[in-house]
């Protein structure tokens, strides 16, 4: 299994702050991933073409298996995450960006403005979160639990949880 988190955001790759919202996804997978897994960080700009040309590279060149992306989700003009990755994916699960809003409204009023999303490129499962801190968790608590079986049914790599933590859906065949 190969995890990626992409965090999206000119201010982290200047250096004017540091990546919070990736340490806080890392931290979070491995309190709640138990089946062996590779984690890759990559802090990356916000332009469309550099988005867009990262989602591919991580998807085909590097074949991993669930990409989490966070930044770049709001209305602003430097907010492209989303777009960048619909250009790209083959399907779209607009369920989670549906369900990812609902849950955020409860830590921010403004979480209605975020575009939060996912799709699939090949055996790639790609995951828009926000990179508000007080969302993070919550959102990855909220959609998780449909991810080890996304990721199944797309060929993707084999993914357990810490049932104590998160209790994932598992089919029956």
């Amino acid at each position: 299994m190969k995890i990626a988190v992409l965090t999206i955001s000119d201010r982290a790759v200047r250096g004017e702050y540091e990546d919070l919202s990736g340490t806080m996804i890392e931290e979070w997978l491995s309190k709640v991933v138990t089946s062996p897994y590779s984690l890759t960080r990559k802090v990356i700009g916000n332009d469309f073409e550099i988005v867009n040309d990262a989602l591919i590279e991580l998807c085909d060149q590097d074949r991993f298996d669930l990409v989490l992306t966070t930044g770049g989700t709001g209305p602003s003009a430097h907010d492209n995450t989303p777009l960048a990755m619909r250009a790209i994916i083959s399907k779209e699960l607009p369920g989670f960006g549906e369900l990812l809003r609902r849950v955020s409204l409860d830590q921010s009023p403004i979480a209605m403005l975020s575009r939060d999303s996912a799709g699939i490129r090949g055996h790639t499962l790609i995951i828009n979160i926000p990179a508000h801190l007080a969302s993070i968790r919550v959102c990855l608590e909220t959609v998780f639990p449909s991810v080890p079986h996304c990721l199944k049914v797309i060929g993707a790599g084999h993914m357990d949880t810490n049932p104590a933590v998160l209790n994932a859906y598992r089919s029956a065949s």
